[in-house]
This record gives C-alpha cells, sequence and structure tokens, in this order.
C-alpha cells in the first residue's frame, strides 16, 4: 500500500523527493536526451541493441508516449494536485520506488530478458501513479478532478493494450494501444493548457490583462477532441474509410475552435517572456497537427507528419516550457526570470519541429538528413535542459522552504 506523508516538516534535507517534480522532470529530461541518442543510434545507425522481438519504430513511439511523456505528466500531477487538494503527494521513498518502477520499464528492452517483464513493470507503474495521483483527490473529495484521473486511467489502458500486443496476444492491440495512449497524451497536454498557459500569461506580461476563456468552446473542443479520437481509432481497428474520413473532418473543425482560444489568449507582451512564447508557439504546433491529419487523408500527405507535428512541436515543446517554468516557481526562483539559456532551448525545439515535420514534407528527397537534422537538434536542445535544470531539481530550494 502507497503511503503518504500527511504533513512533512519543511526541510532542507532529501529535497529530491519533497515532491513529484523532481524526479520525474529530471528523469524525463534525461530520458528525452538518452532515449533519442538510443533512437538515433538504432534507426541511424542500425545498431541492434535493442530487444529482437521489439521492433525499434515502435520501441521509439511507445517510448516518447509512455517513457519520456507520462513521465512529465506525472512529475506534474503529483505537484500541481498537492496545490490544488491541499493534500500531501507522494514524497520520500515511495516516491523513489514509483520513479524506479518508470526506470526499470525503460531499461529492461535493452537487457535481452523476455519483453513479459518490461510489461509488467510498466503497467505496474502506470498503477502505480493513478493510485498516487487519485488519493489525494478522493480524500479531498475534489470530484472535479476525476477527469485528470481518468486520463491517467485511460494511459494505464492503452499501455496494456499495447502490451497485449507485442507479446502477440491480440493483434491490434499494439497500434491502437500505442494511439489511444498518444492521443491521451494530447487530451491531457490540452486540458493541461487550457488551465495553466492562460493563467500564466495573465501573470507574466507584466500588466493588467484577462485572458479569455469561453465556456462553449472549452465543451465543444473536449466533445469533438473524444469523437476524433474514438473515430480514428476506429478507423485504424476497422480499416473503414467512412470512420477515417469522420476523423479527418472532426480534426479540420478543431482548428478554427482552437485558434479561437488561443487569440483569446494573446497579448502582445508574451514575445518578451520565453516562458510565455514557448507555449504558445507549442499550443499553435497542436493546432497545425489537427491541420496536417485532415490533409493526410484529404491531400494524401505522410499521416506522421501529423504525429510529429503533435509530438515534437506540441508534446516535447510544451512540456520543456512548462518544466522549465514550475521548476523556478517551485525551488523558490523568479519565474519572470528565467535562465537566458531556456530562449536557446525553445528556439531549438521549435527548429527541429520545422525540419521533422516541414522540411520532411517540402523535401523529401532528403529524409534520412531531415530525420538525422532533427534527432540531432533534439539532443541538443534536451542536454542544455538538463545541464540548466538537473542542479535546480536536485538541490533543495533556494528559500529553505519544503518542496
Amino acid at each position: 500500500m502507497i503511503k503518504l506523508e500527511i504533513t512533512p516538516p519543511a526541510s532542507q534535507r532529501h529535497a529530491f523527493t519533497h515532491l513529484g517534480f523532481r524526479p520525474f522532470f529530471l528523469a524525463a529530461g534525461l530520458y528525452a536526451l538518452v532515449g533519442m541518442l538510443l533512437w538515433t543510434a538504432l534507426y541511424s545507425f542500425n545498431w541492434q541493441g535493442l530487444h529482437s522481438a521489439y521492433p525499434s519504430i515502435t520501441w521509439h513511439a511507445h517510448e516518447m508516449v509512455f517513457g519520456y511523456a507520462a513521465a512529465v505528466a506525472a512529475g506534474f500531477l503529483l505537484t500541481a494536485i498537492k496545490n490544488w487538494t491541499g493534500q500531501q503527494t507522494l514524497s520520500g521513498t515511495p516516491l523513489l520506488l514509483l520513479a524506479g518502477l518508470w526506470l526499470a520499464a525503460r531499461v529492461l528492452p535493452f537487457t535481452g530478458l523476455p519483453l513479459v517483464w518490461t510489461a509488467v513493470l510498466d503497467v505496474v507503474w502506470l498503477t502505480g501513479l493513478l493510485v498516487a495521483a487519485a488519493l489525494p483527490i478522493i480524500r479531498a473529495k475534489q470530484w472535479n478532478q476525476a477527469a485528470i484521473v481518468g486520463k491517467v486511467a485511460l494511459l494505464l489502458l492503452a499501455n496494456t493494450l499495447f502490451y497485449l500486443g507485442l507479446l502477440g496476444i491480440w493483434a491490434q492491440g499494439m497500434q491502437l494501444g500505442l494511439y489511444a495512449g498518444f492521443y491521451v497524451i494530447v487530451a491531457l497536454i490540452l486540458t493541461m493548457g487550457r488551465r495553466v498557459i492562460p493563467f500564466f500569461i495573465e501573470r507574466g506580461v507584466g500588466c493588467p490583462f484577462t485572458a479569455q476563456n469561453h465556456s462553449r468552446i472549452d465543451r465543444a473542443s473536449l466533445i469533438l477532441f473524444l469523437l476524433f479520437m474514438l473515430a480514428d481509432l476506429l478507423a485504424m481497428a476497422s480499416g473503414h474509410p467512412g470512420s477515417a474520413w469522420a476523423a479527418a473532418l472532426l480534426a479540420l473543425v478543431q482548428v478554427p475552435l482552437h485558434i479561437l482560444r488561443l487569440w483569446g489568449w494573446y497579448h502582445p507582451n508574451i514575445w518578451q517572456k520565453p516562458l510565455l512564447w514557448v507555449l504558445y508557439l507549442a499550443y499553435g504546433w497542436l493546432i497545425a497537427g489537427f491541420a496536417l491529419k485532415f490533409l493526410s487523408l484529404a491531400a494524401g500527405i505522410s499521416p506522421f507528419l501529423a504525429v510529429h507535428a503533435f509530438a515534437y512541436g506540441g508534446i516535447a515543446t510544451l512540456t520543456v516550457g512548462m518544466m522549465a517554468r514550475v521548476t523556478l516557481g517551485h525551488t523558490g526562483r523568479n519565474v519572470a526570470e528565467p535562465p537566458s539559456l531556456v530562449s536557446v532551448i525553445f528556439g531549438l525545439l521549435l527548429i527541429g519541429t520545422l525540419v521533422r515535420v516541414v522540411a520532411v514534407w517540402l523535401l523529401p528527397q532528403f529524409y534520412a538528413l531531415w530525420i538525422l537534422m532533427a534527432q540531432f537538434i533534439w539532443i541538443v536542445a534536451f542536454a542544455l535542459f538538463v545541464w540548466q535544470y538537473a542542479p535546480m531539481l536536485i538541490k533543495p530550494r533556494v528559500d529553505g522552504r519544503y518542496g
């Protein structure tokens, strides 16, 4: 049973285990770096270090979703839920054990051990995250937060389906689980983005400003994304062109909807604040992902352009921006004065997205070069992120408080 420490004393000792953002943001940053080095070796240099029954491209896709993105989600949720509920979230040894389960599931595919062990540990760690996220919400009786816990449950279900496919139990499980998990992460990013991006902009532009949010847009975006996700998964499962066109049209409808949302959050001062413009531009790449999803069917372009607009430009760039800001705030630093290096990190990820999506689209004859370049840019960006932020995540808060 996971034991939560209800009222931990403010202390400088063992700061690394005070809140979930510390181990999981560090793990996410390091894994984005190491995982991409491994993917570059596997894909671009034909390294054979991965388990022979695990296709390398499938491993890459799975680990970006259930490895990197899930670690960021764990760090964010185990920190934010404490603020929302007033209940202490997982800390101390239980937090390290949860992070250790995550790490073990990342390492096992390269050990040669049967993949069933990877599957078991990966499912167990997500189950632990689900319990750790749900308990404080249940104790505080904040049932309005149930949707967040529901997304973690769906992520767990998607990962289970993936491994049923990988282990040969249900052939369609691998693709359906992978894309279901991917869309759950996109949904989580959209949900958290709606909560925090306008909040950060209002408090970061340096002048009175109220970001515009419309309940109709919020409800419509939630319903349309759910329908889009179900239609696309149904199209994969059935191969029916009607489902594929339904998914494409549902993706297209979301483009103007999210543009309106983004316009309501706009203030010209965001361009003076890297921790604001990175979130704004990353959200824009999510919108581009919906447009490219439609074009993949309507114009016959590669569906992986949409995937990487969502993943590289949207998920990766937005999560790095979030980690950069959350780390500053929760280690007692001034979020209005981030390290100057963050602009370089954010700029590299946005350039990498252009290479992986736009250059690949317009100049496909240089595909291998663009892929290698996008991999290299990603590696440099995350190396800089880890170099800049690892000391903040490991060391105690600068103000001496708990957290």
